[in-house]
């Protein structure tokens, strides 16, 4: 990770990183593209065909992993040892704008914030469903993830989520505390699905959602000790959407923008 300093903030890039990468896998003369993955495109592991040589494969995949300033490319990693073609694009991706990475700034505030998001039923193989979320610290992301749920959702998939986000949450504010970084307001956990946030928030619970009352009780916990507090969002505004399923230019270049990932030398 390269870092680079002034008095507008601090910028996190993996230049160097990106272009050995490309060297390695001899693309670096390839034509750059502007997403990750094609949403157009439905991976599926009946109609991929056996690799050659599976380790050359299998050391990308885990090359890939290490581009840990690239949140946009989080999803599509997690999906890729299905598809080597995947793998060959979401690598031709950083070509682009190798130099882009994410700044920190000081936003006047510390304030501690989660998006939730859930793909639900999102994978044609086996109707599993990829959770993803995204934490702030004073408006700078500060952890993200991609995860795709080790059992089928029945139901809307965003119980899981909020309870991932929640922990998340819970692990970032304990290690500010540490820190000497302290905030007694709650921290904030945006959520699209006003359902979800409403089963969080209501004491009652009704036989339709028994399933998924193990991890609403773990969310509506830290909002009864005011831990937390659930906001919805829209879901053109939910920044975890990035996290959960493959999306078009426009889309990925605006949630990046939202996400703190620039290219300081444009």
């Amino acid at each position: 990770i390269e870092v680079a300093t002034s008095r507008k903030g601090i910028y996190l890039s993996q230049r160097k990183y990106v272009i050995d990468l490309l060297e390695e896998t001899c693309m670096l003369g390839s034509k750059p593209i502007d997403t990750p993955m094609d949403p157009n495109v439905k991976l599926i592991v009946e109609d991929a065909e056996p690799l050659n040589d599976p380790k050359k494969y299998q050391r990308l995949v885990g090359k890939l992993n290490y581009l840990t300033v690239t949140p946009d490319i989080a999803f599509p990693v997690s999906v890729v040892s299905q598809s080597h073609n995947a793998v060959i694009r979401i690598s031709r991706y950083p070509k682009g704008n190798p130099r882009r990475g994410l700044v920190y700034r000081d936003y006047g505030h510390r304030r501690v914030e989660g998006f939730s998001d859930a793909d639900w039923a999102g994978s044609l193989v086996d109707r599993r469903s990829t959770t993803g979320y995204c934490v702030f610290v004073g408006g700078n992301l500060v952890s993200w993830n991609s995860k795709k749920q080790s059992v089928v959702a029945r139901s809307s998939a965003e119980s899981e989520a909020m309870a991932h986000t929640t922990c998340e949450l819970m692990w970032v504010k304990q290690l500010l505390t540490e820190m000497g970084f302290v905030d007694s307001s709650p921290m904030q956990l945006w959520c699209d699905n006003q359902v979800a946030i409403h089963i969080a928030s209501n004491p009652v619970f009704h036989e339709r959602t028994k399933h998924m009352e193990v991890h609403f009780h773990f969310v509506r916990e830290n909002i009864q000790q005011g831990l937390i507090s659930t906001c919805h969002v829209k879901t053109r505004e939910q920044l975890a959407d990035i996290f959960t399923k493959s999306l078009r230019n426009g889309r990925v270049q605006y949630l990046c923008n939202k996400l703190g990932r620039i290219d300081i030398y444009a």
